[in-house]
């Protein structure tokens, strides 16, 4: 698991007019153009916000910067994995809901074989969508962030079960402090996209 994770909110009206094919080359010419992208931005980046692009493509999407990532995938991965290790022993209301928000963002579920990209998002050659880690359409989006919202106020019962059976010494995502605030890096994106009517995009590089 030594993949990066750049999770993205793309204007739908602007994404969604050129054909799933040509989505991801339209995200990344915007993202790396000299004049407009995100890579020769002078400011900072700040943990829990957003990065914006310049130029004509300002209101056309934007990169959120999770708090303690470093921008890696791996996290991500391990909020999969502790939450496979509390799930038996939560709350059937929070299982439920928790389910639903990892199943459609990061975890692949207790198979390994959940998707994470919404049919008709990207087009099906994977020779063109390399690096698509997660796709959802703006009506994915929606029903992802109303789950986050549901499920959020329960989530402080979980701590005695994470502590029992989830907390690790090392690595990441070692306690629930560190679960519960990757949880709440996500429900910014999904609210924030969700806001806008946008779409969600993970992507390594």
């Amino acid at each position: 698991m030594g993949l990066d994770i750049t999770v993205i909110i793309a204007d739908w009206s602007w994404l969604g007019e050129v054909p799933p094919r040509d989505r991801l080359s339209r995200l990344r010419d915007a993202w790396y153009a000299d004049e407009t992208g995100l890579w020769d931005h002078d400011a900072p980046v700040v943990e829990g916000d957003w990065a914006w692009p310049r130029g004509a493509s300002s209101a056309s999407f934007a990169v959120y910067e999770f708090r303690g990532t470093l921008g890696s995938y791996k996290p991500h991965f391990w909020a999969g994995e502790r939450w496979e290790s509390v799930r038996d022993h939560a709350d059937p209301l929070v299982r439920a809901r928790l389910d639903t928000l990892l199943l459609g963002l990061i975890w692949g579920g207790l198979d390994g074989e959940a998707e994470h990209v919404d049919q008709g998002f990207f087009c099906d050659d994977p020779a063109v969508t390399y690096g698509v880690l997660l796709a959802r359409s703006p009506a994915g989006v929606r029903e992802l962030a109303t789950t986050s919202e549901e499920v959020r106020p329960w989530l402080d019962g979980l701590r005695g079960p994470f502590d029992e059976h989830a907390a690790a010494p090392e690595g990441w995502v070692r306690d629930f402090a560190e679960f519960t605030e990757l949880l709440d890096d996500w429900g910014r994106v999904l609210s924030e996209a969700a806001r806008k009517g946008w779409g969600l995009i993970g992507l390594s590089e």
